[in-house]
């Protein structure tokens, strides 16, 4: 297989990469047919993927509108992922130009095509980190350099925290990383979850099968579960809500029931 120029040395061409298959689901070009063979079973599984990861992007784009309608200029997003159309930076500028955006994620192909988007871009910027390790994200030079955390802050953990399993500790990576924030910061969340939608929990099981078999562990937790992460931060209207019920643009009236799995919500630190 001929290397793309956005694909790093030392890339295992071979191998799915969660970032691929995601950017899959959103329909970019930074994929390969492994990504999309593994995207398919995924698919065969938990029908209306690509639907679902559509209705995330859609959310975090409200969550990033809301964030700038309420004074908040800088953004931490992690688990960023390959920026596809539409990303942080985009939806931020766009809404206004002091807006500073810093992504992290430890996925090298994520970190690489994301170096080659925002090059030249003197307000936004990719750390090659891990949510696990808070402090070398906080600690960063791009967060050094673009963020003042002594103002409020968006924190975005957008279809992250459902590969964190319980062992590793998430609540308390996320604790540390909320300790460090401002008063006035929002957490913006979205998780997983057969809670509420139209898929079972032995389809769920199925697709955290599938994804364990390219190196990752989806976990499907309850809505309270999900609600235990945003401890510290008082959670905005309307709550924790499937993801087009967080204050959409318009009737969600006619949308597919599968875009209902899983949680969104956005939280404020007092």
């Amino acid at each position: 297989m001929e290397r793309p120029s956005w694909a790093p040395q030392g890339i295992d061409l071979s191998m799915p990469s969660v970032s691929r298959i995601y950017d899959y689901y959103l329909g970019g070009s930074h994929n390969f047919e492994v990504d999309r063979e593994a995207a398919r079973r995924a698919i065969e599984v938990f029908p209306g993927l690509p639907k679902l990861m559509q209705a995330n992007r859609a959310f975090m784009r409200r969550a990033v509108r809301y964030a700038v309608d309420r004074g908040i200029t800088q953004f931490l997003d992690i688990g960023s992922g390959i920026p596809t159309f539409g990303n942080v930076h985009e939806v931020a500028l766009a809404a206004t130009p002091e807006a500073r955006v810093v992504y992290v994620d430890n996925d090298p192909v994520a970190v690489a095509h994301s170096r080659a988007v925002l090059d030249g871009n003197g307000r936004a910027d990719i750390v090659a980190a891990d949510f696990r390790d808070p402090q070398a994200v906080l600690t960063s030079e791009p967060v050094g350099r673009l963020l003042d955390l002594d103002r409020p802050v968006a924190l975005l953990l957008v279809a992250l925290l459902h590969f964190i399993k319980d062992e590793e500790e998430p609540g308390k990576a996320l604790a540390e990383l909320r300790d460090r924030l401002a008063p006035g910061s929002l957490l913006v969340l979205t998780h997983a979850s057969t809670d509420g939608g139209p898929h079972t929990a032995r389809q769920g099981q199925e697709i955290s099968d599938v994804y364990k078999q390219v190196g990752s562990r989806l976990i499907m937790r309850s809505a309270a579960e999900v609600d235990r992460f945003f401890e510290g931060f008082e959670l905005v209207e309307p709550g924790l809500v499937a993801m087009p019920n967080w204050r959409p643009e318009g009737s969600t009236e006619h949308e597919d029931p599968v875009v209902f799995t899983g949680f969104a919500g956005v939280g404020r630190k007092a």
